[in-house]
């Protein structure tokens, strides 16, 4: 979350950033349900974004795990990939209690999306 208030990057963004997986818009499959996304920033657009890397089955959940500046760094590791991949697998298993628990003692923090019942 601070690094995400850091890069002053909106939630609106976050869930546009889903959509467009959603549609297939998909960066990089980095195997094993992790993804890497370009996300723009504001006054920035995606060239001088942020990368996320995102824990999914392209269903229904979508878990960011990490994000980064390209002028931070080019990429993630090989050793960071297996990491990431391993939590994928443990996320994407939790069930809809689970989430919910994590949710409400703070362990995780949705990201606010409009959906079309919201704008009706």
């Amino acid at each position: 979350m601070r690094w995400k208030e850091k890069n002053r990057l909106s939630d609106q963004a976050l869930a546009k950033a889903v959509a467009e997986m959603e549609q297939g818009l998909i960066d990089a499959d980095l195997g094993g349900c992790v993804l890497k996304k370009r996300v723009g920033l504001p006054g920035r657009g995606k060239r001088g974004g942020v990368r996320v890397i995102v824990a999914t089955q392209k269903v229904d959940r979508w878990v960011f795990l990490y994000g980064f500046e390209k002028n931070e760094r080019d990429n993630i590791s090989h050793k960071e990939l297996k990491i990431f991949q391993e939590m994928a697998v443990d996320l994407l298993k939790l069930n809809d209690q689970q989430v919910d628990l994590a949710l409400s003692e703070g362990e995780f923090v949705e990201v606010v999306h409009e959906t079309k019942e919201n704008h009706e």
